[in-house]
């Protein structure tokens, strides 16, 4: 879609030239610009321009002739060409020698000029005047003037016209691509959406609407109006983020809904922020008035069975709700907090989750909407990276649906001080998604955008935005004074017309009789239907029906304290073992793995053949295989995980000669359940976010995220914070998901050091997920399916080892996987005598192997040294029963590698009461650690001296 302005002012002998050069060898010529000429020909073959030739000549051109060779004139002179297409068919091109080329690719620049650039000027604000961006499409800027428009061209075949005059190209134009809808798509290299994308627009979407299509219309603006003017009118001033100004969103989600389902999706899932989220929730999920105003009057009954609940317009929702063609479509809206778009890639995550398990990773069959502000998308860091995830193998969704409703405000902040872009959809073009700019106050352009939209996304599995351009009739709550900060503009916004008094006003002026007779008798009703919502006419709540995730969640129950004095037996059987270890110990045939990694793996046999033990990483990959094995599903994802940050898990390998990939669980024996792990991109709190949501859907899985370095997760807090530490008290809703984050002093500096442990058992509360600090590969094996076990699901945040990966220490003996479960404090085996103990050092993680090895190095049997590989939920009972064992010891101590104000320190010193300890750790600090080698070993030494001596 080239300019080609340099071609127009060539000499029309070159322009000669180059047709010359496309008659002998289309393919040689640049395709843009094949295109222009393969249109002229047409023109010219089929006789397009009898009784008047091109650019005003009172020649005519006539096409004669069969089997593609033609003769076409032009001032009276005509020859034929005969040129091979690729593939190698035979196809004659027609030529004339009379054409004003100059004036023919000026018509052709025109109408490439609307196809870019026609956005820029299109009407699509309802309030005021668009900026000007220096758009360029006068008609000097492509050679022409006012005598021109009444001459004839060639070019009008490009967009469907036929050669017709210049005039009618420029009105066509301009109604398709500068009237109330502007697209956005000149960025987009598949001639395959382009050439979709311009038949939409040029060749259908002028076509008029069916009455039935605009009852629809109107009745959804009905709903849309009344709601906010009911609210209004029965809870003034109170906070509710109303839809007003931009209520065409409702007949938008309408339209993508009912074309969705007659294009085969069976399930659509919403993320959205609060604007409108009430109204979204009554007219296309179908929650009743009474359900909704009952939590405005505080009267609802509010299940707090698990946990303390949030504000109406942030929680979720699920229906089923039946097409206009009488289709069923499950309907979910997610809950989301107030960070705006934090909800986008728990959406994405939900839905992936959703094709995984019940659509057979069929991506037609469910389709995601994520509905935006203009302001959340365009300074939201989080939304650019959920669309790098659009077109990625692990987070693939077949394509997102973005609905912008572009209140041309953010709070009280003006567009020209929230993005430096023309649009605040400029990031689509990131990914080559098209934008459809739309009018918000033109209801029928929106749904045709919406109908555009979702046809796009079915067919090219593509994510597409929509960028409705409306306002916001109050502040941003209403209870907030718009005008203390944009006087004008409010003084504008007070004197518009809402979407359905404006729709009902062009059908009364512009509409055919049926069409004036439809807004009267909608006018009526909108009035009649707002009475019977004030006076409590009660609706009646949708049907609905629980698919199988959904069952899955409904057989899980709450937690109790109970449940984690002791965790469940977790073991498998020694033939069960035997399966995965030998599966994940072969490659098939013919595949060679490097060597180094072959004689990686013949370590691990040798390992266990000759001494019965397992390394860590052959525990974690047993783990998942046992699942394999009991028909669960296991998702892994996060920077390098195939591999393993620290080279460690080697779960796929790659053939040296080929660089096939062999994933080492995909042929355990008997194995129903399937095993996905995704390298993923740069990200954290994008891909955290979409774990989170995959893990929402799916209780029967297994999901976990690796950061690469444990501290690296705060790119991610976020997601922390708001889903995976509170999801289950503000929304009532579990999840399993399960954090790796490596943890460790070891000398790598601030940077690769602390995961934050710290903070995490600061939000520690009410049961709301677990933390281990393990030190053995079969207790990693017995976490990881107790995840699963538990009949409830809770986060699991571990952190990990880093050097102790491979340290002889973390080895576990065969037994150990097929007894008993995971174990919250591993008590002592070195000093066998309690009553000779005279001093405790209770630890968690790596500093327990530098304790233990001056322990046995010393022979300090007087030192008893115990591992708290659980500390929360606190396994407080197990601890006081050894506070009891070791009750000759005099004294106690926590001992840590992190500095005193990090790490479980404080944590501990708030919630472990029932023992009298003092703690042993690094001086308080800012930074988590030095960056000074010599300086770590030195601090490091003083721990353990300090443990013994003190």
């Amino acid at each position: 879609m080239k300019d080609f302005s340099f071609i127009t002012n060539s000499h029309p002998a070159y322009i000669e030239g180059l047709y010359q050069d496309f008659v002998k060898n289309p393919e040689a010529v640049d395709p843009d610009f094949r295109k222009f000429f393969e249109g002229f020909d047409f023109a010219v073959t089929q006789g397009k321009a009898a009784g008047g030739a091109a650019n005003g000549s009172s020649n005519t051109a006539a096409a004669t002739g069969a089997n593609g060779s033609a003769n076409g004139t032009a001032n009276g002179s005509a020859y034929a060409t005969a040129g091979v297409k690729a593939g190698g068919d035979t196809v004659t091109y027609a030529t004339t020698d009379g054409v004003d080329w100059k004036k023919e690719l000026g018509a052709y620049r025109l109408i490439l000029g609307y196809r870019n650039k026609g956005h820029l000027i299109a009407k699509t604000n309802p309030i005021r005047q668009r900026k000007d961006r220096g758009a360029n499409l006068d008609l000097a800027f492509f050679g022409f003037s006012e005598a021109d428009l009444k001459k004839s061209f060639f070019a009008g075949n490009l967009i469907g016209l036929g050669t017709t005059s210049l005039e009618n190209i420029l009105q066509h134009l301009q109604k398709t691509y500068a009237s109330h809808v502007g697209i956005e798509f000149k960025y987009i290299s598949d001639q395959k959406k382009i050439d979709w994308l311009t038949t939409e627009m040029e060749k259908k979407f002028l076509n008029p609407l069916s009455l039935e299509k605009k009852r629809r219309i109107l009745e959804k603006l009905n709903q849309g109006v009344m709601f906010e003017k009911f609210l209004h009118t029965k809870y003034i001033g109170q906070k509710r983020f109303s839809l007003e100004g931009g209520e065409t969103t409702i007949p938008a989600l309408d339209t993508i809904i009912n074309t969705a389902a007659d294009n085969g999706v069976q399930e659509v899932v919403i993320g959205m922020a609060h604007r409108g989220r009430l109204n979204v929730l009554a007219n296309i999920m179908g929650k009743t008035y009474e359900q909704i105003f009952s939590e405005f009057e505080g009267t609802a009954k509010l299940d707090q069975t698990m946990g303390s609940g949030d504000v109406k317009y942030h929680m979720g929702y699920g229906s089923e709700v039946q097409s206009s063609s009488d289709k069923t479509v499950h309907l979910k809206l997610m809950p989301n907090p107030s960070h705006l778009e934090a909800v986008d890639p728990v959406v994405v995550g939900f839905a992936r989750a959703k094709a995984d398990v019940l659509y057979e990773s069929d991506f037609d069959k469910i389709l995601p909407i994520l509905i935006h502000g203009d302001a959340s998308v365009a300074g939201q860091g989080i939304v650019y990276e959920v669309l790098q995830m659009s077109e990625l193998k692990g987070y693939n969704t077949g394509g997102t649906i973005h609905f912008v409703i572009n209140n041309q405000i953010g709070f009280t902040t003006d567009f020209d001080d929230a993005r430096s872009s023309d649009y605040c959809t400029s990031l689509a073009a990131a990914i080559h998604a098209p934008v459809l700019h739309v009018n918000g106050d033109d209801a029928e352009a929106v749904v045709k955008c919406a109908e555009i939209a979702t046809r796009y996304r079915q067919d090219f599995n593509s994510d597409i935005f929509i960028d409705m351009v409306c306002y916001r009739r109050h502040g941003h709550n209403e209870g907030d004074d718009p005008k203390f900060t944009q006087p004008l503009l409010y003084a504008l916004i007070d004197q518009h017309p809402n979407p359905r008094e404006v729709y009902t006003q062009f059908l009364m002026e512009n509409g055919e009789g049926d069409a004036k007779e439809l807004a009267r008798e909608m006018e009526k009703k909108f009035w009649g239907d707002l009475q019977e919502r004030l006076d409590e006419v009660k609706q009646h709540p949708l049907p609905y029906k629980y698919q199988q995730p959904e069952l899955s969640w409904r057989s899980l129950r709450k937690a109790t304290a109970a449940d984690f004095d002791q965790s469940p037996v977790t073991a498998i059987s020694e033939a069960d073992f035997r399966k995965v270890f030998d599966a994940i110990m072969k490659w098939p045939d013919g595949f060679k793995p490097l060597r180094k990694v072959e004689k990686i793996l013949q370590d691990k046999v040798k390992l266990f053949n000759d001494e019965n033990k397992v390394d860590w990483a052959t525990g974690e990959l047993l783990a998942y295989g046992s699942l394999l094995l009991a028909g669960k599903d296991v998702r892994m994802s996060g920077q390098d995980v195939q591999r393993g940050t620290f080279s460690h898990r080697h779960a796929v390998l790659l053939d040296e000669n080929t660089d096939a990939a062999y994933n080492r669980l995909s042929r355990v024996p008997d194995a129903k359940g399937q095993f996905r792990i995704y390298n993923s991109l740069l990200s954290e709190y994008g891909v955290l976010g979409f774990e989170y949501g995959y893990a929402l859907a799916n209780p029967d899985a297994l999901v976990l995220w690796e950061a690469q370095f444990g501290d690296f997760s705060n790119g991610a807090q976020t997601i922390i914070d708001q889903f995976i530490a509170a999801a289950e008290q503000k929304w009532q809703r579990m999840n399993g998901l399960t954090l790796l984050l490596p943890h460790g002093y070891e000398g790598q500096g601030p940077e690769h050091s602390s995961a934050r442990m710290e903070r995490f058992l600061q939000m520690c509360a009410e049961l709301n997920m677990v933390v281990t600090n393990i030190t053995s590969s079969a207790n990693l094996f017995h976490a990881f399916r107790r995840q699963l076990t538990w009949s409830f699901r809770k986060p699991l945040i571990n952190f990990s080892p880093k050097a102790n990966l491979r340290y002889p220490g973390t080895y576990s003996k065969m037994e150990d996987f097929t007894t008993g479960g995971f174990r919250e404090i591993i008590d002592d085996s070195f000093a066998d005598n309690p009553d000779q103990v005279k001093k405790v050092l209770f630890c968690s993680g790596k500093v327990y192997f530098d304790l233990a090895e001056r322990q046995q190095k010393d022979g300090r049997k007087d030192v008893a040294i115990i591992r708290l590989e659980q500390l929360y939920p606190m396994p407080a009972g197990q601890l006081e029963a050894l506070y009891r064992k070791y009750s000759k010891a005099v004294t106690w101590f926590w001992v840590q590698e992190e500095p005193l104000n990090m790490g479980p320190a404080s944590y501990l010193q708030m919630n472990l009461k029932s023992i009298n300890y003092g703690v042993i750790s690094r001086q308080p600090s800012a930074a988590t650690a030095t960056g000074y080698a010599k300086v770590h070993a030195q601090e490091q030494a003083e721990i353990i001296d300090t443990a013994f001596s003190i």
